[in-house]
């Protein structure tokens, strides 16, 4: 039987790293299994903020990758602002290696004003030219667009109105409702150009997923219609070679970016407070924190003389940072401390649900992702500011590690967050429209 063929555009694709490329990544690998073939189109010479080679033996054998060559300014952005030519810049609205100055902040009002909607802007119009001329040649059933970054979903958008194929529109992260859209030096004539395009998408789209249900809800509010919720999800696959050695130590494991939005300047001297006041708890403390981290934090934690036990990290392959999250006692999820943050759920959520390993989360207000923790049992959360619970919990996990508790798995039920099982929801709404 002929396979269905759906064009998959996203920016993020192999060689890429980071988590951000799992989302198309996982979703075509199984499509097939729901009678679907993915045609990947992609960039050519991207600026990606890691690479991991480990990513591809997700790559289905044999599938078609197309590769658009594009132009991305973050070299200017490195020599304006003084920065080497290795530097990782894709996450400077997260992360900062120093105080920034005035070349940073003539730089961002460029970016927000000329490279509309994002970095990758200069990439829809050629991509666009080439779609429209490839689909002609090479038909498609549908397409399946992710985003961010959101030319990805302006692409989809001119070649959806150009073609009039079936459009489903994925969102990993809201456009200007994102976190960091507030951080833009945007224009009046900048902003009404983002909230423009973005409306464009929303009726152009046939279908819209996005991965939260108050995401869901806000893009429902200014206007997108047929709106589900498609979570981020694990890959069985990943998991079911894994063996957990937990190491003796009691220690807290963070996986990603940890901004100056992610902060959790209560949790760490309620940790110092606790080195001082519970014998051995200095000793059997380690914190690892793996991926890139504000300056404010490591300056932070230089100073604190308890705070020995503390690793950071660079930015490490998939596999190994899944050796890490399966190896670690406790797992520290930090959610942004933004007012969108009751509907952003980070990916690595469910990859810590899969090593069923506990979960120690710090949130700025109730979230879809504590409820999520509560609903599968497989942790704790607490408010960034409530040092009391924040006490409270790591002295229960603390006993908890004395008894030898905390080298147990978390039994949790988490199935209906596999990515087999969510990739055939996508399916399901592909077979809707057509």
């Amino acid at each position: 039987m002929t396979k269905k063929k759906v064009l998959l555009i996203s920016y993020y694709w192999p060689p890429c790293g980071g988590i951000g490329v799992l989302r198309c990544l996982k979703i075509a690998k199984y499509l097939r299994q729901f009678g679907w073939e993915p045609i990947i189109f992609t960039a050519e010479g991207a600026h990606y903020p890691s690479i991991d080679h480990s990513n591809e033996k997700d790559i289905p054998e044999g599938i078609t990758i197309i590769r658009q060559k594009i132009w991305e300014p973050y070299h200017i952005y490195k020599f304006i602002t003084g920065q080497k030519k290795d530097a990782n810049v894709n996450n400077v609205f997260y992360v900062k290696d120093k105080k920034l100055g005035k070349a940073h902040q003539l730089s961002v009002w460029l970016r927000s004003n000329f490279f509309i909607p994002d970095a990758r802007a200069w990439w829809i119009r050629p991509s666009v030219r080439f779609l429209v001329k490839y689909l002609k040649e090479n038909p498609v059933d549908v397409i399946f667009s992710d985003g961010p970054p959101h030319s990805n979903t302006r692409i989809a958008t001119l070649v959806k109105q150009k073609t009039g194929i079936p459009w489903l529109a994925d969102f990993q992260d809201p456009w200007t409702q994102i976190d960091y859209y507030q951080l833009l030096s945007l224009t009046k004539w900048g902003d009404a150009k983002h909230h423009r395009l973005e409306q464009e998408a929303f009726k152009a789209a046939d279908k819209i997923t996005i991965v939260s249900p108050t995401w869901k809800r806000e893009l429902e509010a200014i206007g997108a219609e047929n709106v589900s919720v498609v979570p981020w999800g694990f890959d069985p696959d990943d998991y079911k070679d894994a063996k957990a050695e937990v190491g003796d130590k009691f220690s807290f494991t963070h996986l990603g970016i940890m901004g100056y939005d992610r902060n959790p300047m209560v949790f760490f001297e309620v940790l110092d407070k606790l080195c001082n006041e519970i014998e051995g708890f200095k000793e059997d403390l380690y914190l690892r924190l793996v991926g890139q981290v504000d300056f404010s934090i490591q300056s932070f934690l230089k100073k604190k003389e308890n705070f020995k036990g503390v690793k950071i990290i660079s930015n490490v392959s998939r596999d190994k940072a899944l050796e890490m999250t399966l190896n670690s006692p406790i797992l520290l999820l930090l959610l942004n401390q933004q007012p969108n943050a009751e509907g952003r759920i980070p990916g690595k959520l469910f990859e810590y649900l899969a090593a069923r390993r506990p979960i120690f989360c710090l949130e700025p207000m109730p979230s879809d992702v504590s409820k999520i923790i509560e609903e599968t049992q497989s942790g704790y959360t607490c408010n960034y500011e409530d040092a009391a619970q924040i006490e409270m919990t790591i002295r229960m996990l603390y006993q908890q590690y004395r008894e030898g508790k905390l080298k147990k798995a978390v039994n949790s039920q988490i199935d209906e967050y596999s990515i087999v099982k969510l990739t055939a929801r996508i399916t399901g709404y592909l077979e809707e429209l057509i």
